[in-house]
């Protein structure tokens, strides 16, 4: 018989927990998530948690930047992946939607301006941020939407439509519709 705390033995604690938070995210939100729940889903001492993290403000960023850092490859993965500007804008935009509805907590996790707070990012969101601005600026532009308010309410878009579809006002399939409808009207036929 073994007690939580002899659970972990190799490896890396920071990463164990950081995993245990992610997998609690997936069926609860960040603000249910407490650090003794975390330790107990990684199976160590209830006091472990602290060695990585100050306090639950402190494994929230964490979370927040481990759920950026995922909604940014999905992005750009499906940016990527197209063979024209307006499919990369279309596909693009259209992972941001569908990563809101199938990952919701991790997607509020994002955003919770009490975690990142607007205009002070941490150093490891602020170019994840960065960079999926990017991805909707390159994809904008190349599709003809080169103003910096395009970029602005592309993202306002998107990421509204993404919020009413995880929150089940409308289907994703409907989300994802009404997101290529609307560039349908935005950019000149191709």
């Amino acid at each position: 018989m073994s007690s939580s705390k002899d659970g972990y033995h190799h490896g890396d604690l920071a990463r164990a927990l950081e995993d245990a938070a992610m997998q609690l995210l997936e069926r609860m939100p960040a603000a249910e998530i407490s650090l003794r729940e975390v330790a107990r889903a990684a199976n160590v001492s209830h006091n472990a948690p602290y060695h990585h993290f100050s306090d639950r403000l402190g494994l929230l960023k964490a979370i927040a930047e481990r759920s950026m850092a995922d909604l940014l490859d999905q992005v750009r993965a499906a940016a990527e992946k197209a063979s024209t500007p307006r499919a990369a804008l279309t596909d693009g935009g259209s992972a941001y939607v569908r990563f809101a509805v199938e990952h919701p907590h991790a997607f509020d996790a994002v955003y919770d301006p009490t975690v990142c707070v607007p205009g002070s990012p941490t150093a490891t969101m602020a170019p994840l941020i960065d960079g999926l601005e990017t991805v909707l600026a390159e994809g904008a532009a190349a599709a003809g939407l080169d103003r910096p308010t395009d970029v602005v309410a592309l993202w306002g878009l998107i990421h509204g439509l993404g919020t009413l579809a995880a929150a089940g006002h409308f289907t994703l399939d409907e989300g994802l519709s009404a997101y290529a409808a609307a560039l349908d009207r935005l950019l000149p036929a191709s």
